[in-house]
Order: structure tokens, then sequence, then C-alpha cells
């Protein structure tokens, strides 16, 4: 690459968050003249966008820098790892060029500018519309609705490198999701640290979006991005949902049709002593009630939930109201993790230490109890017809998911008689097996009765 076209190559490590910090931050530098890749060889600069929530993500980021530095030389760090106040960073690696925390777009393009100035002719000036860097493929796409969270969660120090929430105007939100939708994505994916706290700290205030008078609230936005098109034809998929009073008011939007009827809320644990001592919502008997109610408007909808278990201090008792409570629930789609001690967490002096043995163990019984829900709820759509977003094709067949599946996370459903259709396609299918986690099926009309209705379960 000549020097009137400097390069700067990024890794982006994390969250779905940590995802559209980098997409920002490459949309710039786009629209400043400099060519991006994904190479450490052919770039002037590299910049790591680093995950510090979890010991492992903390470790990964460290390694991933000590390969960019081998690699490239010139790096610069932002993201979760370097907002943290003893982050390690210069002291592990002194050669890194400079460490910025999350969402700090303006420091890590001063950076850039540092390493290599913009070239004095732009290639890309006379793009019209500008055209934003997407790390996701082009038929879906993370939607940013804020930054940071006003809760303190015991285990969690993401607030003390996001900070305290700070919401997106509503119509800066609902601009960027039709601008997306007008590029060819057919579904968002609305994540932040807090969803459901979309506007508190705005008041919930009123703004003009998209031509209509649109309140600053998860819900009001949920409104306003449900008529850009309703789940058959654009899906809108909650992510990070705390269980507010105000899921209540979503639920009719998913019954509607308006948004897809896929809640994710991390609920943590189930025992009253161990959520207090987290520093979440206590009242499992009102959860329970909540998420029949929700089931019998919306029959259709899924669940996503986490759990951590081995809580500092969690009992063999506490830990069975855990497993009775998802016994109960019957939870769609279920994440557990074992605690970690994380540097700077509050829970790490909060009680014992529960031994690595007895985690390992309680997350296997937890998971036992959960695969065999999932796979009972599997099961049981054998011979339905669904509709699917196609993501990939190859020479096996089609790769698509449901309205139940999130990418990355959830399950997939596999087409092996769908060589014919595209990625980014919406397709109506008919399941014939399925396991714990993932379902197979052929698109209706080309549907070929099989000798199995299931797959040998693991």
């Amino acid at each position: 690459m000549s020097q009137s076209q400097p390069t700067v190559g990024i890794v982006s490590l994390g969250c779905p968050k940590a995802t559209v910090d980098s997409e920002r931050i490459l949309t710039q530098l786009k629209a400043e003249g400099y060519h991006l890749t994904n190479s450490y060889q052919d770039a002037d600069t590299v910049i790591v966008n680093t995950c510090g929530f979890i010991d492992s993500a903390v470790q990964e980021s460290l390694d991933t820098i000590g390969e960019a530095l081998a690699e490239n030389g010139k790096v610069i760090v932002t993201g979760c790892l370097g907002g943290k106040e003893d982050n390690q960073i210069k002291e592990i690696h002194p050669k890194v060029l400079a460490v910025s925390g999350p969402a700090a777009y303006e420091e890590v393009l001063t950076a850039v500018h540092n390493v290599i100035a913009p070239p004095q002719h732009n290639p890309f000036v006379d793009l019209v519309p500008p055209q934003g860097i997407k790390l996701t493929p082009k038929h879906y796409a993370y939607l940013k609705i804020s930054e940071g969270c006003n809760h303190r969660c015991t285990f969690c120090i993401i607030p003390s490198m996001r900070g305290d929430l700070v919401s997106r105007p509503v119509s800066d939100v609902i601009a960027e999701a039709k601008r997306l939708k007008e590029a060819g994505v057919k579904e968002l994916l609305v994540v932040s640290q807090d969803t459901a706290a979309y506007g508190v700290d705005v008041k919930y205030k009123t703004e003009f979006a998209d031509g209509r008078p649109t309140k600053t609230s998860m819900v009001g936005l949920s409104e306003a991005l449900g008529e850009l098109g309703g789940v058959d034809e654009f899906w809108v998929r909650l992510h990070y949902v705390y269980p507010y009073p105000n899921v209540e008011d979503v639920i009719p939007l998913m019954a509607e049709g308006k948004i897809l009827p896929y809640l994710d809320m991390p609920l943590q644990h189930a025992h009253p002593r161990v959520l207090k001592a987290m520093k979440r919502p206590g009242n499992v008997e009102k959860t329970l009630e909540r998420i029949q109610k929700w089931r019998e408007q919306v029959p259709d909808l899924t669940i996503r939930s986490t759990f951590i278990v081995g809580f500092p201090g969690e009992t063999e008792e506490e830990f069975q109201t855990l497993l009775d409570f998802i016994a109960e629930a019957r939870l769609d789609r279920v994440g557990c993790f074992q605690y970690s001690p994380v540097e700077g967490a509050v829970a790490n002096d909060l009680a014992e230490q529960v031994p690595d043995d007895v985690k390992q163990d309680r997350f296997d019984r937890f998971m036992q109890l959960q695969q065999q829900i999932s796979a009972e709820k599997m099961q049981a759509k054998i011979g339905k017809r669904i509709q699917v977003l196609v993501d990939e094709v190859d020479e096996e067949g089609a790769i698509a998911r449901s309205r139940a599946d999130a990418p990355e996370i959830d399950g997939l459903v596999f087409i092996p008689d769908g060589h014919h259709l595209n990625p980014g396609e919406f397709v109506e299918v008919e399941v014939f097996a399925a396991d714990e986690y993932d379902l197979w099926a052929n698109p209706v009309g080309d549907f070929v009765p099989q000798e199995t209705s299931f797959i040998e379960l693991g």
C-alpha cells in the first residue's frame, strides 16, 4: 500500500458492544481516507480492541496484544481492558503506543494520527452517503443504544470501565436503524449494557424520530423499530434486558409481530440470599409468575438467560433452589458460568470462595438439567413450520437461524437441501430433526420425509 493511502488493521475482541465500538472506529478511519485490513503485515499500525470482563478474556487480550506487537510492532490498545484502573497493559507490553478505555473514539483516532497522518487525497470523500464499516455479515447488525450502566452488581466491573448509563438520542438510533435496513440488513440486534434502562438518564424525554414523537425508552424505541417492517420481513431482537417492570410493556409488541418474540434477560441466580449478595432482583416467585403470563400472551416466546454457579458463599441448598427454578421455568436458551474472582469485583470479598471442584460439579449438574429441558423443547419442534434467516450456504447446504436463535450464542437450523438459497434470505422450512440445541429442516415445498425423526443426543 502506498504512503498516499496509509493502512490500519484492527483486532476486535469481546462482546457485541465492543464490536460496535470497532465498527465506529473503522468507519471514521475510512472516512478520513485510511485503507483498512485484517492483516498485521500490511498495516502501518494495528488497533486491538480488548475485553476485560473475566480473567480468561483479560488473558486473551494480553496475548493478542503481544502477538500484534510481534507481528507488526506499532500497536494501539483500546477497549474495556484499557479502561481498568490497573490494566497492566503498559507494564506487560511497554512497547504499546497508546492505551484508552472503551468507546474512546477520539483518543484512538488521535493515536492513529500520531503514527501515520491521514492521506492528503481521500479516495472515499466522494462517497454519498458515507458507507459505514460492519464487522458482521451484510444481513444482520448490532444496534447499540446506550453506553454504561447504573447498576452495581457485585460480580461485575463493567460500570467501572464504561461508566454510568448514557442513552443515545432516540432519533439517532432510529436513523441508524433505517440506514442499516436500506443497506440490506434483515436483522437488528439491539444491545447495550442495560437495554431496559434505556432513557432513564434523560427522564424518558420524547423526541421526533422518523417524523413522529417517540419516547426515549425501551418500549418507545421498540415500537418505532417495529414500524420498520415487522417480523415477517425485518427482525428486531432485544438483548441484555434487565427484569424491570417495563418488560411487560414490550410483550404486546411481540404478540403483535412488531419485534421478535425473543427476550434475553440475564437472571443470574434464583435464591433470594444469593441474589441479594449479587445486588440483583430477588423475588423468584414473582419472576415465575411473570414468565407464565408472558408465555400466555406470546406462546412462541423464546426466553434466553444466563446464570452464575459457585458464587462466593453459595451453599448446596441455595444451588438446589437454582436447579428447582430451572426445572420449573423451563427456559429456552440458557448460559451458565462458574464464578470467576474478577479483579476489582466486590463479590470477591463477600464470603469464602466456593472450591473449584464444587463449582465444576454444580456447573455439570446445572447443564445436564438444562440440556434435558432444551432437548425436549427442540424435539417438540419436529414437524413444525418455522421462519428462518439464512446465514451462509456451503457444500453441505444452508445454515440458518430461527426467530429463537441469536447469532453466535444460540442454535442453528441446518438445511441440507438448501444449496439454492442465499445468505440474508427469509425462508419457511419444516423441521425434521433436532438435538439439544440445533434443528434440521427442509424448505417448504421441497420437504422430503426422513427415515429418522431425531438426532442421537450426545
